[in-house]
């Protein structure tokens, strides 16, 4: 008896060491589920975990519990992780906005012409794979990330830490705990049809939220031995709810995870669930809320973590502050997968020196001129140290798209209404080119061939071809002025029809990264003709009129030959309602030869300029000041490319120059100067309310006479209203002129082109 009560003795002892072995070793995983937007109610329950004094030991986590999990692994705190999210706008981020200064000026041109894009391969018009290639959101990722860079294995970072990403291949699950960090979660929060897959050794990457949102089982096959788990996923949803594709797609992945976790959750020892039910999974605007639903749901449970707490030995010392860093220094540049776009391409569009102190929002400004390209699916680059610096390595996934159909349309009341087909082809002879043919059919029909080839930080190359054509109603007194036609008092006004063909051979290079140097040779055929009145009256006692077998008065019908030179600046963030940047254009022709139509040829020169910047005042009301002028040189009697002011809008020909207050093709002379003013309030988002002046001397020779400098002889105002759609800018412009009591309105849709 005494024995056996010894044994009960020593094994209650036992037992209770034992207990109280295991209370010293217990081992806290943590799971975050994938969920979009709903994903940031997890920073909200760190909060409460750090609050309980909760050491974590292991982190599992899928999609944007992946992005959430990692960061905090990497030494983020939880309130460190709020700021980092409130002060992000997960809209561009997601949209893949880019400022329009990532565009080249051959690519701005591109945006900003036509409303819709679309694959054209094997004659067969394809839709694009993805809304976005999460170029924004990986640039900040590896920024916030940057003081883990050259961790590998993610069992060594402050947390040891892995992420679920799904083969969309084989659609088996794939674990990543090794690797490039961001490159990793990146993967894990890949959702099919938003985001571009991601390629890791070999492997087609989507969301890990696919095959397995809650990694219960692989944390405590880690060695975690309790496990608190926050549960952001999406339930089923009624059909009042299923508004978009991204809605319908979740629903139908989350037939099974609604299942799953129905175990997943009774393996969790404190299993916290926000309530989340009124928030979507694109509801990025909601941040704060958001995050505040996942606090409340985890202070629920605040007594349990707290003896969980009390439980846990050795615990970490309080989070260090991460530092972010602002500089780097580049030393080397290794490409992967540039197979059609060369090293110096790639080099002149990330913009900056290597081996030279820079900065992340250079780097990434770069990478972001690169993505503006559209060349590439998704570009993936790694930061690494390599002593002295940084290697970086940019791993381009190209897109296999080379041909593209384009469309717009566009109304306005010079060229009328337009519908512009367009078929673009890269990479057509050689590596960095595009080429790009316009058919504009309408009232007037028109084309538009452009060749290009980009070098990068070397001299870029190109061909241009325009046709333009269109008539307009103008005073008689401009033919008279222009073309030495004499005094008809019969005639008031006259229907004139305007041909231009424009071709251009040129080479360009980029300086001091915003400027643009062109030079060029040019080759334009001009005729102004009218059949207001026949070749048969006698208009006029010299050779400068000569009419045609369908009688038409021709005024000119020559071919000119020039050399010019360009330099341009435009970073305003907006073509049409700039609210901040700078403009410059300056340009110089020298006309050397002529087919000499009207016999009247000498050599002569035209400079022009145009100079503007735009900045706001306050978040919605903004204003852009522009100063222009320009002046012939020479004593050649040609007038056909003589400045003529007049009309409203963004693409005019030659030395068409628009001027509130008169309608096109108004005033005319060998010389202008001209200052415009717009102030724009944007009332509602994409909606403006705008206010125009402009004032304007423009007359022959100006300049000698110094008649430039004088007060204004013209001036004009306008008011109108401006909306941003998908087909291009809506303006309606009511203006007037206080010299001549005349009143227009000016209306134009879509894209200029």
């Amino acid at each position: 008896m005494r024995r056996l009560l010894l044994l009960s003795t020593f094994l209650i002892s036992f037992l209770a060491l034992g207990q109280e072995v295991g209370n010293k070793d217990i081992k806290v995983g943590l799971v975050l589920s994938g969920g979009g937007a709903k994903g940031l109610a997890h920073i909200g329950a760190l909060k409460v975990l750090e609050e309980a004094g909760i050491k974590i030991d292991y982190i599992g986590g899928t999609s944007m519990g992946a992005i959430i999990g990692a960061l905090y692994a990497s030494g983020y705190s939880a309130q460190e992780l709020d700021s980092l999210f409130t002060s992000v706008d997960f809209s561009k981020l997601i949209q893949d906005e880019l400022p329009r200064d990532a565009k080249t000026f051959y690519e701005k041109e591109d945006s900003e012409r036509y409303a819709l894009t679309l694959p054209f391969n094997n004659l067969k018009v394809s839709f694009p794979e993805a809304i976005s290639g999460g170029q924004n959101i990986y640039n900040e990722l590896v920024k916030a990330l940057y003081h883990v860079k050259d961790i590998n294995n993610f069992e060594e970072l402050p947390i040891p830490f892995f992420c679920i990403a799904t083969n969309v291949e084989t659609g088996k699950q794939v674990m990543l705990d090794k690797g490039y960090l961001p490159e990793a979660i990146m993967a894990s929060g890949t959702f099919p049809s938003l985001f571009e897959p991601t390629e890791i050794e070999g492997q087609i990457l989507i969301d890990g939220g696919v095959v397995n949102n809650y990694p219960i089982r692989e944390v405590k096959e880690r060695g975690a031995n309790y496990v608190i788990g926050v549960d952001v996923q999406h339930g089923l949803s009624e059909r009042e709810s299923l508004l978009s594709a991204t809605e319908v797609l979740l629903q139908i992945n989350n037939y099974r995870t609604v299942n799953d976790m129905v175990e997943k959750s009774k393996l969790t020892d404190i299993y916290i669930k926000p309530d989340i039910d009124e928030f979507s999974v694109i509801d990025f605007n909601l941040t704060e809320q958001i995050i505040q639903s996942g606090q409340i749901a985890a202070m629920e449970k605040i007594d349990q973590l707290k003896e969980v707490s009390i439980k846990q030995i050795n615990k970490e010392e309080e989070k260090k502050q991460v530092v972010l860093k602002d500089s780097l220094t580049v030393n080397r540049l290794r490409l992967i997968g540039n197979n059609n776009y060369s090293r110096g391409y790639v080099k002149g569009k990330l913009r900056f020196d290597l081996a030279q102190k820079t900065t992340f929002d250079k780097v990434q400004k770069g990478i972001g001129n690169l993505a503006a390209t559209n060349n590439f699916k998704t570009i993936r680059y790694q930061l690494k140290s390599n002593g002295a610096g940084d290697d970086l390595v940019l791993k381009l996934s190209e897109n296999h798209n080379k041909t593209f159909i384009r469309l717009g349309v566009h109304y306005d009341d010079l060229f009328k209404s337009a519908a512009l087909i367009n078929l673009t082809k890269k990479n057509f002879l050689m590596k960095d080119d595009v080429t790009s043919f316009d058919f504009i059919l309408g009232d007037n029909l028109r084309y538009n061939m452009q060749y290009y080839v980009d070098k990068g930080s070397y001299w870029s190359f190109g061909l241009n071809s325009k046709y333009t054509s269109f008539d307009q109603e103008i005073n008689y007194g401009l033919i008279q002025s222009n073309f030495n036609v004499p005094i008809n008092t019969n005639i008031n006004n006259i229907n004139m029809d305007v041909i231009n063909l424009t071709n251009q051979f040129y080479i360009q290079s980029v300086w001091q990264e915003e400027f643009a140097f062109t030079a060029g040779l040019e080759h334009n055929f001009l005729r102004f003709s009218t059949r207001t009145f026949d070749g048969s009256q006698e208009v006029s006692g010299n050779s400068l009129l000569v009419s045609n077998a369908n009688n038409r008065t021709i005024f000119d019908k020559s071919h000119y030959y020039s050399t010019y030179g360009q330099l341009t600046l435009d970073t305003y963030d907006d073509k049409y309602f700039p609210t901040k940047g700078l403009y410059f254009n300056g340009d110089l022709h020298v006309y050397l030869f002529s087919s000499d139509f009207n016999n009247n040829f000498k050599e002569f020169s035209v400079g022009k300029a145009r100079m503007g910047a735009a900045f706001s005042f306050t978040k919605n009301l903004s204003l852009n000041l522009e100063t222009e002028g320009g002046v012939k040189f020479g004593i050649s009697r040609v007038s056909s490319f003589d400045f003529v002011l007049g009309g409203f809008g963004s693409s005019m020909i030659n030395n068409f120059v628009p001027f509130l207050g008169y309608d096109f093709l108004t005033l005319p002379g060998n010389s202008f100067v001209k200052a415009y003013g717009k102030l724009d309030y944007e009332f509602t988002p994409k909606n403006h309310f705008m206010f125009a002046a402009n004032f304007s001397n423009v007359d022959d020779d100006l300049f000698r006479t110094g008649e430039w400098f004088t007060p204004p002889d013209f001036s004009g105002y306008g008011l109108g209203y401006g909306l941003e759609s998908f087909i291009g800018p809506v303006q309606l412009m009511y203006s007037w002129s206080p010299e001549v009591g005349s009143k227009t309105i000016f209306f134009s849709v879509g894209y200029w082109f």
